[in-house]
């Protein structure tokens, strides 16, 4: 196997590459030691100084990384594993996808931490939640840093750990443990498909490093779709499956919402369901090299978006709407994947990373001021007594919605071009989602911010805008939503892409394996001018409905189950989905355990181990009554043992 040379980094960029990762790790460990020992004030600070201090650094990083001639290097701090020819070292690889997501990883963060110092300022655990969410920020930059994917399955790891700790924080509640426990499990069936993609890997190539893996997949003599790579690339994905929420693994994601507002905003809308993601892009050139594995995962992004936007359009939880609309993004984003738009996809997900936290964060804010009420059918007219967040929400919908020149409308034009240019049912599909997102979304908005109050009388007196620690996220991630779009204008508008142009360089290996691969679009600029019209149009369309239906007609969704139709019962039960598992997969496992407790265990394994014990003590009373103490019969055994033994002696010997 060739060995790949990187560049060599001087002491000082190594310790600042170690100190992204550490400094939030040092920050749980502080609040963790600390946890209500220490002040709030001084719990916040830790944990928002530490990831403040890490974007700083990313920061640093990016731009030393962009002075330099944009060369990737790997920091080797020392050899972790070394097992005959396996090497994996405990290291980083610093490139533009890694600083790409560093950035936005360390950025939104230190905005959520912040929003969650004046969220949870109430809450008992103030310091063990600060501890668990550094503890995710930590296992988040070690699997987007590491240089091999054994880092990345660390983290990857570490992140599921801190999601089941920071779901179930208010342990105290059942339902919210088990929604941990589902997420925990969910995700350990997706991440046993990628342990065993990186065990193929392994075998395949003789190494994990990504350099080395990917050099050696160029030279791959098994060309393209080669059973080998589609089973590299299929186990891979599983993982993705499950980490990134698709179907059919994705029924845990809404049930997290049962996690404090923060959570939901950090680890299910910005970064941890993006870990997917991030691997297929990381993984791009064995992707280019499984073409039938690109095409599932096509298929599978389009089903997810359109069954998650169908499940939302009839939600009214207000985070459970979002929570199937990040599942709808997610899919949007595999589909991108699927048709090798790579970077259009990490568009979206930049995008959707500003403004879903804007909406989770938003989502919190008006939950904060309804005393915890969730359930949009019981606010309107919010706009009157929160100003702020009512503007900020209204920024986040109209980017979600792709309404130019909001963010989501640059990433999801893009990204539906490319799908267009692939195959037009898909692009049909596409749209098809993106239309029930816009109609969703200012259904939830018109239901929470107009017509007049639907709550209680106490509600309504304690209504009140949020403090400044939670309003100032909302605006800053207010602006991102409106001008990050500009970050990539589309090419009727400028000849130059910047973030494109600066993720260009992930893709040289798969240009080598194949030269027709992730090349630009080949739109005419009245194709693209009509395709962004229509997009754009059947979001305008979808915004009309629901507010002729909402704000207009006054409609409110029906209190109670038994007034909805079939098929929106159908819809507001998520297509019994949930129930269909526990039939299916686990009742039966359920009977099989019970069976195999009943027969196995009870009958067979303790039938054994208490046998034996019975035996010993049976033949322990029974023997007892040898030792009866008299010395008659005591003469009477030995003389008839020597007798037994002389007669034995005589006849054997």
């Amino acid at each position: 196997m060739r060995e790949i040379v990187m560049p060599v980094i001087d002491q000082e960029m190594a310790l600042l590459c170690l100190l992204v990762p550490i400094l939030p790790l040092l920050g749980f460990i502080l609040n963790g030691l600390g946890n209500r020992k220490l002040a709030k004030g001084l719990v916040s600070f830790i944990g928002c100084g530490t990831v403040l201090a890490s974007f700083l650094i990313s920061i640093y990083l990016f731009f030393d990384f962009l002075t330099n001639d944009s060369r990737s290097y790997i920091v080797n701090y020392y050899d972790w594993i070394s097992v005959g020819t396996l090497r994996i070292g405990f290291s980083f690889l610093i490139d533009q996808l890694t600083l790409f997501m560093m950035l936005m990883v360390t950025g939104i963060g230190f905005f959520i931490h912040l929003y969650s110092a004046g969220y949870m300022s109430h809450d008992e655990n103030f310091g063990k939640f600060f501890a668990f969410i550094n503890l995710f920020m930590f296992s988040m930059l070690v699997l987007v840093m590491g240089s091999n994917y054994v880092m990345m399955f660390v983290g990857w790891e570490g992140v599921g750990l801190c999601s089941y700790l920071l779901i179930g924080f208010w342990n105290k509640n059942t339902n919210y443990n088990n929604a941990a426990k589902k997420a925990f499990v969910m995700n350990r069936i997706g991440d046993l498909g990628f342990l065993l993609g990186i065990f193929l890997i392994f075998m395949t190539f003789g190494s994990v490093s990504y350099p080395q893996v990917f050099a050696e997949a160029v030279r791959y003599a098994g060309g393209l779709d080669s059973g080998v790579m589609i089973a590299i690339t299929l186990l891979l994905f599983v993982g993705a499956m499950g980490k990134s929420a698709q179907l059919p693994l994705f029924t845990w994601l809404p049930d997290a919402m049962a996690g404090p507002t923060p959570v939901s905003a950090l680890i299910h809308a910005a970064t941890m369901v993006t870990a997917g993601i991030y691997m297929v892009v990381r993984s791009n050139v064995l992707y280019v090299m499984a073409p039938t594995t690109l095409e599932i995962i096509a298929i599978v992004g389009v089903a997810t978006a359109l069954l998650a936007a169908t499940i939302g359009l009839a939600q009214n939880d207000i985070k459970k709407v979002l929570a199937y609309s990040t599942v709808s993004q997610l899919g949007y984003m595999f589909l991108a994947l699927g048709v090798m738009a790579f970077s259009s996809s990490l568009f979206h997900v930049l995008m959707h990373a500003f403004f879903k936290a804007l909406l989770f964060l938003g989502a919190g804010s008006v939950i904060h001021a309804m005393s915890n009420e969730q359930d949009i059918r019981y606010m309107g007219g919010l706009r009157k007594y929160l100003p702020i967040t009512f503007v900020t929400f209204l920024i986040g919908t109209l980017a979600i919605a792709g309404i130019p020149p909001f963010a989501g409308f640059f990433s999801k034009d893009e990204l539906l071009a490319h799908v267009y240019e692939h195959n037009k049912v898909m692009w049909a599909f596409g749209l098809l989602a993106a239309f029930m997102t816009s109609f969703y979304m200012f259904r939830l908005l018109f239901l929470t911010f107009f017509g007049t109050f639907r709550g209680t009388v106490d509600q309504k007196n304690h209504l009140h805008e949020s403090p400044a620690s939670m309003t100032i996220p909302l605006i800053v991630l207010a602006a991102l939503s409106t001008v990050g779009g500009f970050i990539g204008l589309p090419a009727v508008f400028s000849s130059e892409h910047v973030l494109g142009d600066y993720l260009a360089p992930l893709y040289d290996y798969a240009r080598l394996v194949n030269a027709g691969a992730l090349e630009p679009l080949h739109l005419d600029h009245a194709t693209e001018y009509m395709l962004m019209a229509v997009s754009v149009g059947v979001a305008v369309l979808a915004i009309i409905i629901a507010y002729v239906m909402y704000v207009s007609k006054k409609v409110v969704p029906a209190p109670e189950e038994e007034r909805l139709s079939p098929i929106h019962n159908l819809i507001y039960h998520k297509y019994y989905i949930d129930e269909l598992y526990n039939t299916i997969i686990v009742r039966p496992l359920m009977w099989f355990s019970s069976a195999f407790h009943r027969f196995v265990d009870v009958l067979v394994v303790d039938g054994i181990v208490n046998g034996f014990g019975k035996l010993v003590m049976q033949s322990g009373r029974s023997l007892r009554y040898a030792q009866s103490g008299a010395i008659g019969f005591y003469v009477l055994v030995m003389v008839f043992s020597i007798v037994l033994i002389l007669f034995l002696n005589f006849f054997i010997g």
